[in-house]
């Protein structure tokens, strides 16, 4: 493997860059690890521009929560079902069934709940704000795709930025949650999806972004140009070509070098 360049980006301030006419992108992955770990990278074979399409989990990506656990926490089920959670997002578990248990689990909480953990529990990830305003001044079109629920993607999408939410929904009768789910449940496959349909609508030569931090993102995040871990859990950050381990959600703008 032979360096054709190494400089501190002018841009970046504290970012370093690799130039590298050949070479296995993976094992130049590694070599970062293994001397730089734990730190904020992107390994492309692209060159590094801004993107059209930017794609992003919410729960523990654009929020610093996980929604269902924060509102099973009102029906006294916080442990029990933050452990559900844990492993679906490891992967260990199929999401579906995690979900569908999960939100059986919550079966006759009041709708109000969610307004309360909404203003009481939920607060963006530390840039997330930052990073979706930049990336929308420079004309990216954003898209929210959480495998949670409407009833709280909706206002998180709309407190950050965003321009499209994809989401699954909470089944209510009488003001109470009925343990059920309305429609489709958005999965990995869906988030997936998400991001072709959108680089479809912006032509062949769309550019694109994704941000996630656990198994139910490998798909979009291992599909984008730019793909990248937040934090996240170890199979999605072997799935990523980027990776923020320490700082916040705007060293993805410092790694793109785009204007915050």
């Amino acid at each position: 493997m032979r360096l054709a360049k190494v400089q501190m980006l002018d841009f970046g301030g504290d970012v370093l860059q690799f130039a590298l006419p050949e070479g296995d992108p993976a094992k130049l992955r590694a070599i970062v690890d293994d001397h730089f770990a734990p730190c904020d990278m992107l390994v492309s074979t692209r060159e590094i521009v801004t993107p059209n399409i930017f794609v992003s989990d919410m729960d523990s990506t654009m929020i610093g929560q996980e929604c269902i656990d924060e509102l099973a926490d009102f029906a006294g089920l916080k442990v029990h079902v933050a452990a559900i959670t844990e492993r679906a997002m490891q992967g260990e578990l199929d999401f579906e069934s995690a979900l569908r248990e999960r939100v059986g689990l919550l079966a006759g909480l009041d709708e109000s709940a969610i307004a309360e953990c909404l203003e009481q529990r939920i607060a963006p990830m530390a840039g997330a704000k930052e990073l979706v305003a930049a990336l929308r001044n420079a004309g990216c079109r954003t898209v929210l795709v959480t495998g949670g629920f409407h009833h709280f993607a909706d206002p998180v999408a709309e407190m950050l930025g965003f321009d499209r939410v994809v989401g699954n929904r909470l089944a209510v009768a009488d003001g109470k949650l009925t343990g059920g789910l309305v429609g489709p449940i958005t999965d990995s496959s869906v988030k997936r999806q998400v991001l072709e349909e959108e680089c479809r609508a912006l032509g062949s030569d769309a550019v694109s972004l994704a941000t996630g931090d656990g198994a139910n993102d490998i798909p979009m995040i291992e599909l984008a140009d730019f793909g990248f871990a937040y934090h996240a859990k170890p199979k999605a950050r072997a799935a990523a070509n980027g990776a923020v381990d320490q700082g916040d959600l705007t060293s993805i703008l410092r790694l793109l070098e785009i204007a915050s």
